[in-house]
């Protein structure tokens, strides 16, 4: 059986709640709102993988896990992603991080997902997702960008399964594999 895998940091409970409560003052947006429990932070995509592969790839996260040292990320932002004028997403936007650009790049080359490393990784957390053709519909485009400060500790990397029952997915954590 395959399963549809990614690797995240998964954001503390008391963090979760208040960017979802912050988030509801846009709730009027056409926008499909991220649930509370499934805000993270997406470090690689790996798509569908059959589960006797797992193993190998929890493997492989531990060890580009263990390359790094326990860091904080710092948040600064909430705003239409990628930018206001193509928005395909609500997000708290992060600053770039020396230390998370270092985990993406072992985390990948370990994972045999690269071919260079990156130059920089900015982190980001979908808060929800514009709906396309219903914003297009909109008489003037919304502007969302306020300021909002929040440290994230980042001592894990989570191996995460998305799965779906109907129209809602449910992530469930596979592995936690600890940084230094």
């Amino acid at each position: 059986m395959k399963r549809k895998i990614f690797i995240s940091l998964n954001i503390p409970e008391r963090d979760r709640k208040r960017l979802a409560r912050l988030a509801e003052k846009w709730h009027d947006l056409p926008v499909k709102w991220t649930k509370e429990a499934n805000l993270h932070i997406t470090l690689a995509f790996l798509g569908f993988v059959m589960e006797t592969d797992l193993p190998e790839i929890c493997q492989k996260v531990a060890v580009a896990a263990r390359k790094s040292t326990i860091f904080d990320l710092e948040f600064d932002e909430i705003s239409l992603f990628p930018s206001a004028e193509e928005p395909r997403a609500v997000a708290l936007i992060g600053r770039p991080s020396t230390e998370l650009k270092n985990l993406v790049n072992d985390l990948e080359e370990g994972l045999g997902i690269s071919y260079a490393p990156r130059k920089s990784f900015r982190a980001h957390v979908t808060l929800g997702r514009v709906r396309k053709n219903k914003w297009a519909e909109l008489e003037t485009e919304p502007r969302i960008l306020e300021k909002f400060s929040i440290n994230l500790p980042v001592d894990t990397v989570d191996i995460m399964a998305s799965d779906f029952d109907g129209e809602e997915g449910e992530y469930a954590l596979l592995e936690s594999c600890p940084l230094i």
